[in-house]
């Protein structure tokens, strides 16, 4: 059983996923909490039927999966329908990220959660926090060139999380994505090491 928590964190276009990679390739266990949320709003997911009770059956597409492109602009939209939407998923995704954590027997396992600061209260569901930085113009152009999105799109995401300071500011662990590539995996590799250390300790 698994017994330290680090929520890994960051902005849009920061790293992140990146970052999640090179502490799985060093044999730690990853629990992304998109990847939860894709699982319970895919065709059939726990999440459907509160989805359809709460929008309508319009929001619902013909494989029985949520309908992301419509529920996407009703929610950028309409603040009162993302708190509805927010209020079904995030209980889910915390029951199942915390279900799944129990189920490792790492020495420690990294929760990849990217609005763990916005949804609040971050040292409830894990020990540590690991927020994965870079200025705002480097985040606008990843997220840029990784994705379809326009420049006005990724900003009015980035308008929809806390500000950088705010981020760091809970912050234990700070990776620095501001260089090349190349610079992560030495701040992983060390992170990885105080990581096991402090795993022990507990």
């Amino acid at each position: 059983m698994t017994s330290l928590k680090v929520g890994l964190t960051g902005g849009i276009g920061s790293g992140k996923s990146t970052v999640a990679v090179l502490f799985a390739e060093l044999g730690v266990a990853v629990i992304d909490a998109d990847a939860l949320a894709h699982e319970l709003t895919g065709p059939g997911g726990a999440a459907i039927e509160p989805i359809r009770a709460a929008f309508g059956s319009e929001y619902v597409d013909q494989r029985g999966a949520l309908d992301r492109a419509r529920m996407r602009e009703k929610v950028f939209s309409d603040p009162a329908a993302k708190r509805t939407l927010e209020s079904i998923l995030h209980p889910m995704i915390r029951a199942e990220t915390e279900r799944r954590s129990t189920q490792q027997d790492t020495p420690y396992v990294i929760l990849m959660i990217p609005l763990l600061i916005e949804t609040g209260e971050p040292r409830a569901r894990c020990d540590r926090v690991l927020v994965v930085d870079c200025p705002e113009s480097m985040q606008i152009e990843r997220a840029m060139a990784r994705s379809e999105l326009s420049r006005d799109a990724v900003e009015a995401i980035i308008a929809t999380q806390v500000p950088r300071a705010e981020r760091l500011r809970h912050a234990d662990d700070v990776i620095d994505n501001s260089g090349p590539p190349e610079n992560l995996r030495p701040q992983v590799e060390k992170l990885h090491a105080r990581y096991v250390v402090l795993a022990r300790e507990r």
